[in-house]
């Protein structure tokens, strides 16, 4: 039998860099065909839209997830190991702040991958309708619901397989893909695949800015504007935390909108007051949720045909540490979410002393989740059961980037992806978590 190839995707992702080293058969003797996830090699530092002002530093970023994948890839086949770089939503961001910046940052970590010798096939920032396509395949592949190597030797199209969908969840937005029971009728929201023989429709979109990162930023302003002096009283914040920021750092993005009355070195004193309820509302004010004419809808007006069935999900990583990924009830993860919101900082930091970071984040975001999969996609109690909370198939991370490569590297026989068609190029999402969606 042949040796296996490899192939390496970086996922640029808004707050952190990824190198996912993925290794297949060539000869498929294993009988699945099924592509492997050998390693996820987390680059070091924030996302590469942070080097806008330090390009070269972008590039040597990547340097030692590099020098890893180098010890992975046997040296003979490494001139033949297809390389990818994707960009996501902290690329967009810069791109509409900052082209030529943007630009910048992609050619340094070109340059940087060029030194090495691989089949470097490029880098660049993905759109949002590229961005849910490929996670899509990468699912619906780890989970055998396209295709299926038999007995035979041959791929098949599983008979009565669930087509998944996926939600990503990202630090700059968050985008729906699944297959509805019922025709796209908004073709801004359509798209269109050919896989195996078989087409699929679906719905996808993106909603700018409602990324984690993001929409913590969207709720901070929104109290500060709220209140009348430099003094930021946060609900979702534990009580007895408290740290400054300047009005610059707060709105140092497209996503947020300062007031013309502040002065960016203003410095803003932020103090948590550990206030579950006024925190659900505050949330809930980020989103409009009222569906004018046009039908059904997600949320600020955006169309979305009704989705049904089980969930495979990959809101994992804020629901895994409050140990809610177990399929408990909606009333359950409610109550774990309240009585940890209620908890005062010193209690947290005593619980969680290694999480000290992001330990002040935890609250609002549960509550962000929540509100974005009940109010936004339109789960509910009893459909909540339904979700599975996971960060992996197939021992794979789910994510664009597997999809990305089969797509790439024509290992979709040549006739499976005749047409991703997205009608919308300037999405754009994060790729930190998906959730997927079967849909019957």
């Amino acid at each position: 039998p042949s040796p296996p190839q490899h192939g390496l995707v970086f996922d640029a992702g808004s707050t952190h860099t990824s190198l996912y080293i993925y290794r297949w058969r060539a000869d498929k003797e294993n009988g699945t065909g099924i592509v492997s996830q050998v390693e996820a090699c987390s680059v070091s530092g924030p996302g590469i839209s942070s080097y806008a002002d330090d390009p070269a530093g972008a590039g040597a970023s990547l340097k030692p997830c590099l020098d890893r994948a180098m010890k992975i890839v046997p040296a003979e086949q490494q001139r033949e190991t297809p390389t990818y770089l994707g960009a996501t939503a902290g690329m967009r961001l810069l791109r509409e702040e900052n082209s030529s910046k943007a630009e910048q940052v992609l050619a340094e970590v070109s340059k940087a991958i060029g030194e090495y010798p691989v089949d470097f096939r490029g880098a660049r920032i993905l759109t949002g309708s590229e961005e849910g396509s490929f996670g899509w395949i990468t699912v619906n592949y780890l989970l055998e619901t396209l295709v299926k190597f038999s007995f035979a030797e041959k791929w098949e199209h599983p008979q009565d397989a669930e087509v998944l969908g996926a939600l990503d969840l990202g630090g700059a937005s968050t985008q729906i893909t699944f297959q509805p029971g019922v025709p796209v009728e908004d073709r801004n929201t359509s798209v269109f695949f050919r896989l195996y023989g078989t087409n699929y429709s679906l719905y996808s979109h993106s909603y700018l800015c409602y990324g984690q990162s993001q929409a913590l930023k969207m709720l901070l302003a929104a109290l500060h504007q709220a209140s009348s002096s430099g003094q930021i009283k946060h609900p979702c914040y534990p009580q007895g935390y408290q740290e400054n920021i300047t009005v610059a750092e707060l709105y140092d993005s497209p996503c947020v909108r300062a007031p013309s009355s502040a002065s960016p070195g203003l410095v803003l004193t932020v103090t948590g007051t550990g206030d579950p309820a006024a925190c659900g509302t505050a949330v809930q004010r980020l989103f409009n949720f009222s569906c004018r004419a046009q039908g059904p809808c997600g949320f600020n007006g955006v169309y979305q045909p009704p989705r049904a069935g089980t969930a495979f999900a990959g809101f994992y990583y804020t629901f895994s540490f409050l140990n809610l990924t177990r399929q408990q009830s909606l009333s359950e993860v409610n109550t774990t979410v309240f009585s940890f919101c209620r908890r005062n900082w010193t209690e947290v930091r005593a619980l969680f002393p290694k999480d000290l970071k992001y330990l002040h984040t935890y609250c609002p975001v549960a509550f962000y989740i929540l509100t974005l999969l009940l109010d936004g996609y339109k789960f509910n109690e009893h459909t909540w059961s339904n979700i599975h909370f996971s960060r992996q198939a197939a021992n794979t991370d789910i994510g664009w980037t597997l999809g990305f490569m089969l797509n790439l590297t024509n290992m979709i026989p040549a006739e499976a992806l005749q047409q991703v068609k997205g009608h919308q190029p300037g999405l754009w999402a994060g790729a930190i978590s998906f959730l997927v969606l079967a849909i019957v």
